[in-house]
């Protein structure tokens, strides 16, 4: 049943284009559709539009075109270095993946929200109220004498 549909989507898609009917305008019209159902959100009116791209080729089309060229060069220009350097194949970019410790599978949530749900430990933000701050040393002298120093400098500038 969805290849059905999908040949009906593509057929009726086709046949607008035929008719010159699916142009810019087209593109601006689901635009202002998608913006009126997510009531302005552009966020919500951008994943509805991704999503209508997935049954309406050419509304895809239509709004990649004005980018065609800058994406077709890049292949090209892309495929070219490849050759220059003889390599016959295309390296995929490493993608990286989630971090896996098989010591912390399955323990490190439960451990992450005891450390945050225990008693008697400083609570973020809330540190210099269970203990008090340590104490300082004395200054030294050199640091002393650097604020005499800048002390002059402000006195001076005004």
């Amino acid at each position: 049943m969805r290849f059905e549909a999908f040949t009906a989507i593509l057929e009726k898609n086709q046949t607008a284009a035929k008719d010159g009917v699916m142009t810019q305008d087209y593109v601006i019209s689901k635009i202002k559709q998608a913006l009126e159902n997510s009531r302005g959100n552009e966020t919500k009116a951008r994943q509805q539009i991704i999503a209508w791209t997935y049954e309406d080729t050419k509304l895809l089309h239509d709004l990649a075109k004005p980018h065609m060229t800058g994406i077709i060069a890049h292949a090209i220009s892309r495929v070219k270095r490849m050759q220059e350097r003889g390599e016959k194949t295309i390296k995929p970019e490493p993608v990286p993946g989630p971090v896996s410790d098989p010591e912390l599978d399955g323990t490190f949530g439960i451990e992450l929200l005891k450390a945050i749900a225990a008693d008697g430990r400083a609570k973020f933000g809330m540190e210099s109220n269970d203990r008090p701050a340590p104490k300082r040393g004395a200054a030294s002298q050199q640091h002393i004498d650097a604020i005499k120093m800048m002390a002059r400098k402000g006195k001076s500038e005004e």
